[in-house]
């Protein structure tokens, strides 16, 4: 069985209103963690980054604005198949990201053929995560202390 899917997508970076340049921007979809997806972009100079967020927060966020914090995502105008924007704010930094819906919605088109929406609670082993999560904490503490 496939683990994971993944796109790359060109989309417009918008850095204001009078500048923006096109990046490839990678999508990822791991079955392991059934609820995120990543969106990992690099920007010239810089090491890439990655932010992962809820699966259904990009599908909802195609047809409608959508998210609240960190990852909002919305229309770019009323024509539901013409662009998508995903904003990602930290404190007040941000980046803004523009994409043809096409390619999105190809993308969780196909992580809903590894994992459909509503099944994800059957992959997702969230005591077994969260205890190797606690023991990587606490090993690195104990090595650091």
């Amino acid at each position: 069985m496939r683990e994971s899917v993944q796109a790359e997508v060109m989309m417009s970076f918008l850095v204001s209103e009078d500048l923006s340049f096109r990046i490839p921007v990678e999508l990822r979809y791991e079955a392991c963690d059934p609820y995120a997806v990543r969106l990992t972009f690099h920007l010239p100079g810089d090491a890439p980054v990655t932010w992962a967020f809820g699966r259904e927060l990009l599908i909802d966020g195609v047809g409608r604005p959508c998210g609240e914090g960190d990852v909002r995502v919305s229309p770019a105008g009323s024509d539901l198949l013409g662009d998508v924007l995903i904003r990602l704010q930290v404190g007040g930094d941000q980046a803004l990201f523009r994409s043809s819906t096409a390619p999105i919605i190809a993308f969780l088109d196909r992580t809903d053929k590894l994992v459909p929406l509503g099944q994800e609670a059957a992959l997702a082993d969230f005591d077994t995560h969260l205890d190797e999560a606690l023991d990587r904490i606490l090993a690195e503490e104990q090595s650091a202390g």
